[in-house]
């Protein structure tokens, strides 16, 4: 008690578009104050919390936030196991009696009883959660398994390491494991070199791949990962700023085709993404250029100034704000993670209709400026962090690939303000000349 749990539930709850659900308060929906509850006995208390908790289990999907005793009853530990991932909201002790000490709950009325009770809880609540965090981005993090640093992970069978050969010449492989080195970008994006990584995997189901660079390592790794024996577990370790702030979240994997990018793919979501900001010190300017394209456009999705923070909180941010969006709509089944797309359909055009000589940060970042300009909202973020130029490239070319991006019709990312990203339709003739003004006359 005393955590935060329920303040930081309904964030979270806002977040990923989930009912949020306080077993506390239903119970006193339900059946009374709690106080009132209380004076006819625990026992009889804990009776009602258990069948309240297993009831809320048993509903939608959710965001809970448990009583804090809830966890004591067996029976709810085990359905906690089976059907939910548990965050434990860690608090000190005595955080934890200065936010309670003058509330009417039952168990908070002597300092001493209290910390004692913290004390006797803590081996339980440790055991019942899979990990724990202390604001709502460390339990989006944590509920899609993003880690800042290796922290204390784990593989847990015969593992290949799957590297960027450019990266390999700077960094030691982030585990004792046989590497595979590829050729860095899209290259390494197609069914060759899967066909390669398969052969390579020694074991069977048990082996775990780690993928150690960019976007196009760990999307064609996560691909490997998930087609080898119909799956196998796999880790994502990023070494660029695009892959610590996008690339590498969210469960999609793919190759490239004759046709196009990424058109084989899967979702197919990491054990962990474990993310080493001193990996950036390398970093080269483009690539940082592309991350901060992403950062951004992140910032302009939540509604935050992200970019003018310390790197590492600026990557935590937006890691966080796109597992949020994923955690809503895990498999692109109900169009919430649509919004991510903000600017990229200009930018997937500007590349097509460049030969792909254009830049994709360079994209993106001319992309938010039209999507801004098509919104009616200053582009000051855009123009001051990214500075974006028009480029060149084919007028009618790629116009055909933003209206193939798009179906043809005329569908695009848009804001209200920052912070409440849009799906729009946009004419034609608007959306044409949203799109002459960045390429070079």
């Amino acid at each position: 008690m005393g955590a935060g749990k329920s303040t930081i539930g309904r964030e979270v709850a806002e977040r990923v578009a989930r009912p949020f659900v306080d077993t506390d308060a239903e119970i006193e929906r339900l059946h009374g104050p709690i106080p009132e509850l209380f004076g006819r006995g625990e026992p009889e208390f804990r009776r009602i919390e258990e069948q309240v908790v297993a009831e809320a289990l048993a509903g939608p999907p959710a965001v809970i936030a448990l009583g804090g005793g809830a966890v004591r009853s067996e029976k709810s530990r085990d359905r906690l196991s089976a059907h939910a991932y548990t965050v434990l909201i860690d608090v000190d002790v005595e955080s934890a009696w200065e936010r309670v000490k003058d509330s009417n709950r039952p168990l908070a009325h002597d300092a001493e009883a209290f910390r004692r009770l913290y004390d006797d809880r803590q081996e339980v609540y440790r055991a019942a959660s899979q990990c724990s965090a202390d604001d709502p981005d460390g339990v989006l993090l944590r509920a899609l398994r993003i880690d800042l640093g290796w922290g204390s992970f784990e593989l847990g069978g015969p593992c290949l390491v799957v590297a960027d050969e450019n990266v390999l010449q700077l960094y030691s492989p982030p585990v004792p494991a046989p590497v595979l080195s590829l050729s860095s970008g899209e290259a390494a994006k197609s069914l060759a070199v899967v066909e390669r990584l398969w052969g390579e995997i020694e074991g069977g189901r048990e082996s775990w791949l780690v993928a150690f660079g960019g976007g196009s390592t760990t999307d064609v790794a996560g691909f490997v990962a998930a087609t080898y024996m119909r799956g196998i577990p796999w880790v994502a370790v990023p070494t660029t700023l695009t892959g610590m702030v996008d690339a590498a979240i969210g469960g999609k994997t793919g190759i490239d085709t004759e046709d196009g990018k990424n058109l084989a793919g899967a979702f197919h979501f990491p054990e962990a993404v474990l993310i080493e900001p001193a990996y950036l010190a390398t970093l080269p300017v483009e690539e940082r250029r592309a991350g901060m394209a992403e950062v951004v456009k992140t910032g302009l999705l939540a509604g935050s100034d992200v970019w003018n923070l310390e790197e590492e909180e600026m990557i935590r941010a937006c890691a966080a704000y796109k597992a949020g969006v994923v955690l809503s709509d895990p498999y692109e089944r109900e169009g919430r993670r649509t919004v991510l797309n903000l600017g990229h359909t200009f930018a997937h055009a500007l590349e097509t209709g460049s030969g792909y000589t254009v830049a994709h940060g360079e994209a993106v970042a001319l992309g938010l400026l039209a999507a801004l300009r098509l919104s009616g909202l200053e582009a000051t973020a855009v123009e001051e962090i990214l500075r974006p130029e028009p480029v060149t490239a084919d007028r009618d070319a790629a116009w055909a690939a933003l209206k193939r991006d798009k179906k043809g019709e005329g569908v695009f990312v848009l804001l209200e303000a920052p912070g409440k990203p849009v799906v729009a339709t946009v004419e034609d003739d608007e959306a044409r000349r949203a799109l002459d003004a960045l390429i070079r006359k």
